[in-house]
């Protein structure tokens, strides 16, 4: 038997470099290898769409609040105790019904002694009015007899001093009816205010007595019967309900697409299983400055049973809208590189396609190039999906 070779120890140090890469590089090789085989022979479970023609809605969202476009406050003028509270929250009233009485006892005295002053006024226009008769009368006598002693003073027939005594008597007349008519004005000024201050005093009193301004409905009620207000303090919150929307908040982004007019649709918070059909009514002017949003309002065609305003819920306006186009639904859609595309289903494996997209609806959305009706798009389906990458076997589920 012949001896086994001796070990050369540089082959050794020439070996360990090639055993160390080995091991190194392994493990990315095992990963190539999984990569290989997940992508070549490993099928993933994926949901799958067919391409069709179909109706794209390009919709604006904005999200608000329902509201009247006519609401008042109610409150009184004057400074009084509430008597009576003639109606609640909830209640829908007429125009010029009675809301409010408040206590009027201070205003009713007030009225009658207007009423008095008036008739005190009146009566004494009537007095001097009387003077004034009487006044006219001795000047009329005045007159002739100053005329009989002026012609008989020309005739040399009286004295002097009879003469001038006639004509003193006129002078005297004449200043007595100037007074009387002075009176008169007087009098008649006294009435005139005395008439109007009455009118104040029973406007006044009808300030105790507060109506609805028009038609609608009580939203909220704040002062109960014994309280004492003050002018302008809030009793009643009325809103009319001859018309009813919703104000949203659109990113002003949006501006652009809105007009009055557009079709509209509004789903409550309230009552989410159901759609309100509206169309825009106006458009606001005015952007938030935090958030660059501004109001839209949409007239409603309903309402919900049990409204509110206030009630929250999302607005969806239509910008535009296409039929018979490839329309694709939005779960579908993936980015790469800042550009829009799909998977789609070739001979049992998952391929990319760019797409040119159209109109954005939230149900789905246009698709201008990239994809034929027929076309089965693909979507990573199971409990964990995993990714899908070019070339994959697929299985739809």
């Amino acid at each position: 038997m012949r001896p086994a070779p001796a070990l050369d120890p540089n082959r050794l140090s020439e070996r360990r470099p090639f055993a160390r890469g080995l091991r190194a590089g392994l493990p990315v090789l095992l990963i190539v290898a999984l990569g290989i085989y997940l992508v070549r022979f490993k099928s993933a479970p994926v949901t799958t769409h067919p391409v069709a023609l179909g109706e794209v809605r390009e919709e604006v969202l904005g999200t608000g609040t329902l509201e009247a476009r006519v609401k008042t406050t109610i409150s009184p003028r004057v400074l009084e105790r509430i008597a009576e509270v003639l109606v609640d929250q909830g209640d829908r009233v007429e125009a010029g019904q009675l809301l409010v009485r408040l206590d009027d006892a201070e205003s009713r005295r007030q009225v009658a002694i207007a009423e008095a002053g008036l008739a005190s006024a009146l009566a004494t226009v009537e007095r001097v009015r009387a003077d004034e008769a009487r006044a006219q009368a001795v000047l009329q006598q005045a007159r002739l007899n100053h005329k009989r002693v002026e012609g008989l003073a020309a005739s040399r027939t009286v004295a002097q001093s009879d003469l001038d005594g006639a004509i003193e008597s006129l002078r005297v007349a004449e200043a007595d009816l100037s007074r009387s008519q002075a009176a008169i004005a007087e009098a008649q000024g006294q009435g005139v205010t005395a008439e109007k201050n009455l009118l104040y005093r029973r406007e006044q009193m009808d300030f105790t007595s507060i109506r609805s301004p028009y038609g609608g409905l009580v939203t909220r009620r704040d002062r109960d019967a014994g309280e004492i207000v003050v002018p302008g303090a809030a009793l009643l919150q009325l809103v009319s309900t001859n018309e009813i929307w919703i104000s949203a908040w659109v990113d002003e982004s949006a501006m652009a697409g809105l007009r009055p007019g557009l079709p509209a649709r509004v789903v409550f918070r309230a009552q989410p299983e159901r759609t309100y059909a509206g169309e825009v009514a106006r458009l606001g002017r005015e952007a938030d400055p935090e958030t660059r949003e501004f109001v839209v309002d949409v007239r409603l065609d309903g309402l919900p049973p049990h409204w509110m305003t206030g009630m929250r819920a999302e607005v969806f306006i239509e910008t535009g809208r296409r039929t018979g186009v490839p329309a694709l639904p939005p779960r579908f859609l993936l980015w790469r590189g800042g550009r829009p595309g799909v998977f789609v289903e070739e001979k049992g494996r998952a391929a990319w396609r760019d797409l040119t997209l159209g109109l954005r609806g939230r149900e789905a959305v246009e698709v201008l190039r990239g994809l034929s009706p027929g076309d089965r798009v693909l979507a990573p389906a199971g409990p964990e999906p995993s990714p899908l990458v070019p070339g994959r076997r697929v299985r739809p589920t």
